[in-house]
């Protein structure tokens, strides 16, 4: 589905960007929860593109990302009409590209909360985010456990409880895998690396989301990366 470039020269770079289609740029898989939303949604609705992974707090990081991006950010999805750098911005660029896929939920009301959670977790869950950073490869049961992360597990156990019950025939969060589902799939991974406790109908959703074929395929090769970066990594006990 998709060819990895890792640490591309900027020649490299411009010559693949005139040449070829959809180049979706990104980091650790490790670590990057941004990078692994709109990755996880090309890989699931099988939109071909060219991975380019830039490891992150390396001597050249932010020269290789300014090659593709001002914002100095990933993901950076590269087409040949433009550049998109924003993980939302780029989910929706595909869905009206692509709106055979149906990438988001096809009924109206489901689309609009599908669209609501996953703004909700573009702009929110700083708690979660701060406390509970992404290590797929970790395993910290009981850490970091502030109130603010607390606070934003429940709310997500309570947006997973309405979409499943209201639209996800306990399936996906709306029936069909969609982008919701690929939003929420690094809160999956955080939830087994810190062991947080779910009901049993929330933990078989995160069980799903897990074994789907584009969530499992980035966390076996999140796994298998050899980067460590520092200060995702130091937590104290």
């Amino acid at each position: 589905m998709q060819s990895t470039i890792l640490d591309p020269t900027l020649s490299e770079t411009l010559a693949s960007a005139e040449h070829s289609g959809y180049k979706l740029v990104i980091a650790n898989k490790n670590y990057s929860s941004w990078s692994m939303r709109p990755w996880v949604a090309m890989t699931a609705f099988g939109i071909p593109f060219q991975e380019i992974r830039i490891p992150l707090d390396q001597p050249e990081t932010g020269n290789k990302i300014a090659m593709y991006s001002s914002s100095g950010r990933v993901p950076v999805l590269v087409t040949r009409e433009t550049t998109i750098w924003d993980s939302l911005a780029i989910c929706e660029y595909l869905a009206e590209q692509f709106q055979e896929k149906n990438m988001w939920p096809q009924d109206m009301v489901a689309r609009a909360l599908a669209r609501s959670i996953c703004a909700e977790m573009h702009s929110g869950f700083t708690g979660l985010r701060n406390a509970m950073t992404m290590n797929i490869r970790a395993r910290l049961p009981g850490r970091g456990r502030s109130p603010e992360a607390q606070g934003d597990i429940g709310r997500i156990c309570e947006i997973w409880e309405t979409c499943l019950s209201n639209f996800g025939h306990h399936q996906f969060l709306f029936g069909d895998f969609s982008i919701a589902d690929a939003y929420y799939a690094p809160v999956v991974t955080r939830f087994q690396t810190y062991g947080v406790f779910l009901a049993p109908a929330l933990q078989a959703y995160a069980d799903r989301v897990r074994e789907h074929p584009a969530v499992a395929q980035w966390m076996r090769e999140a796994e298998a990366e050899t980067e460590v970066v520092e200060r995702f990594e130091d937590w104290p006990e």
